[in-house]
């Protein structure tokens, strides 16, 4: 039997680069966006090139009642997922001092709050499956280490470790895995002018900036059989910054 795949913020980025590679791996996958309908449409029309079944599901995952509404139709319509990605995640970048409550705000809301938001509503479905599932986190460098001009970002990211910790404890007997993916410096649109490149890259022992792909396939290799006895991880993808 075919098994669904969520993987939330999935049009672009990382979040595209591993909805295809789950797809490659024989995932049907519930690729999910904000606003970039045009864009998760590309990439369920890759998806389904490649042989596999793709919907899309749009929602802002800061909106807990939406969540809950559009996850709980979608499970009841198609069944419970065996793996959820979140992904989804966003940063408003600052000296702390100069940090709105508004940044500080919408980031916590989405990324951590999110964590909440997407999987509680469909948790229980997944563990009446009654079989093995896998949920994956993408949390970042950021949430383990801490990253200048990123207190609200790196507060997001770390609170997700920890969710994921105590949540994988509770799964545990379930057969539900739950493991961090942790990127450094990636490739991606959500590099900025804010973001110091040069410097940075003096500080990865690979010197070079990761790839989407990068990412993907350590995501991939989580959501495998043979990650089964993988849980309560953070897995690092950032060429040895830390």
């Amino acid at each position: 039997m075919t098994e669904s795949v969520l993987v939330t913020g999935s049009s672009r980025g990382i979040g595209r680069a591993i909805a295809l590679r789950l797809a490659q791996a024989g995932h049907d996958i519930v690729l999910h966006c904000r606003s970039g309908v045009a864009e998760a449409q590309a990439v369920q029309a890759e998806i389904e090139a490649l042989g596999r079944n793709a919907r899309i599901l749009q929602f802002d995952v800061a909106d807990r009642e939406t969540c809950k509404t559009i996850l709980e139709a979608d499970v009841e319509t198609h069944g419970a997922y065996y793996g959820v990605v979140l992904n989804a995640g966003l940063t408003r970048d600052g000296a702390f001092p100069a940090l709105s409550d508004d940044d500080w705000d919408v980031v916590l809301r989405t990324n951590l709050d999110g964590f909440y938001n997407v999987l509680h509503p469909v948790m229980m479905p997944m563990i009446r499956r009654r079989a093995a599932g896998r949920i994956v986190c993408i949390t970042s460098v950021s949430g383990l280490i801490g990253n200048r001009g990123q207190v609200n970002y790196s507060a997001s990211k770390a609170g997700v470790i920890g969710a994921a910790k105590a949540l994988a404890i509770e799964l545990g007997k379930r057969k539900i895995t739950v493991n961090c993916v942790a990127p450094g410096l990636i490739d991606t649109a959500m590099l900025d002018e804010n973001v110091p490149v040069e410097e940075l890259m003096k500080m990865i022992p690979a010197q070079r900036m990761g790839t989407p792909e990068e990412v993907a396939g350590a995501v991939n290799f989580l959501m495998s059989a043979e990650a089964s006895y993988i849980t309560r991880q953070v897995l690092a993808v950032n060429g040895g910054l830390c």
